[in-house]
């Protein structure tokens, strides 16, 4: 690719950011789904399977960190995971925290969550892969939030290969806790905003993952967010038709400890040797 070329596709990208109204060849009486009255997308996706795990909801018997400024100020990205086991409290309260739904406006018009979303639209679905948590078998799972409760996918016996296959070769993250999935299903959010929804969606899975390392930080875990997603591979493990929904991000939480902050700051150990 040559210098043209490069700065072609950097323009192209920054429009995507930049032209929401205004972008070039939309005619004038361009028109979205839902100006056109055509049916509403569900709010989450249907459950996968026939049967679902409840999970708990009190969550007065977690160490929840209540001073706000320490929890942003001790909040940082965690690649080093102890590999103890997490707790299905815990796990309830990061899946509550990230993607939980409050409320529903109206019949059934848009979902009020703990995150913010552009019309409300959320067009997130969330797939946990968890390994050491007490009380669930490993594997595949998806979070219905409807009713704060998981339905199991199935196994895999290859699941810490899977979980570095499918984020690019990133191996430590095949040994955290929970691997949380996150999908986006494109028309739940093009509905209402056409073909303006994409830089907006992007934008809303900032909420999510933000959402999901303060809680992690309330608690004592420790995550990163991840966008090398091999997406091909995650929708295969998860039977999921790209053209419709697609997995684009990921993060990894699981349990820390302060004395692997050495361990941590070796991923950075070329900012020292680079003398950046």
């Amino acid at each position: 690719m040559n210098e043209t070329d490069i700065r072609r596709r950097i323009l192209l990208g920054r429009s995507f950011i930049t032209k929401f109204s205004e972008e070039e060849g939309v005619a004038e009486d361009y028109e979205t789904d839902q100006t056109l009255k055509k049916p509403q997308p569900p709010l989450a996706k249907a459950p996968m399977r026939e049967q679902a795990i409840a999970l708990p909801t009190d969550y007065s018997a977690l160490p929840i960190d209540n001073d706000f400024l320490h929890v942003i100020n001790s909040r940082a990205s965690h690649r080093v995971y102890t590999q103890e086991p997490m707790s299905l409290l815990q796990l309830s309260f990061l899946l509550w925290c990230c993607q939980g739904v409050k409320s529903v406006r109206g019949r059934a018009y848009a979902t009020l969550r703990t995150v913010p979303s552009g019309g409300a639209r959320h067009p997130f679905e969330c797939y946990p892969v968890l390994q050491r948590v007490e009380g669930l078998p490993d594997g595949l799972y998806h979070y219905l939030p409807l009713t704060h409760s998981l339905e199991f996918l199935g196994a895999r016996a290859d699941l810490p290969d899977f979980i570095t296959r499918s984020l690019s070769g990133q191996a430590w993250a095949a040994k955290a806790n929970v691997v949380f999935y996150f999908s986006c299903v494109f028309y739940r959010a093009e509905w209402r905003y056409g073909i303006w929804a994409h830089a907006p969606i992007l934008m809303d899975s900032g909420h999510v993952t933000e959402n999901l390392y303060l809680a992690a930080a309330a608690i004592g875990l420790g995550g990163c967010a991840i966008a090398a997603v091999d997406p091909a591979c995650a929708n295969e493990a998860f039977t999921l038709d790209p053209a419709e929904e697609t997995v684009f991000y990921a993060m990894p939480v699981g349990t820390v400890r302060p004395s692997d902050r050495a361990a941590e700051d070796a991923f950075y150990a070329f900012v020292r040797d680079q003398n950046l």
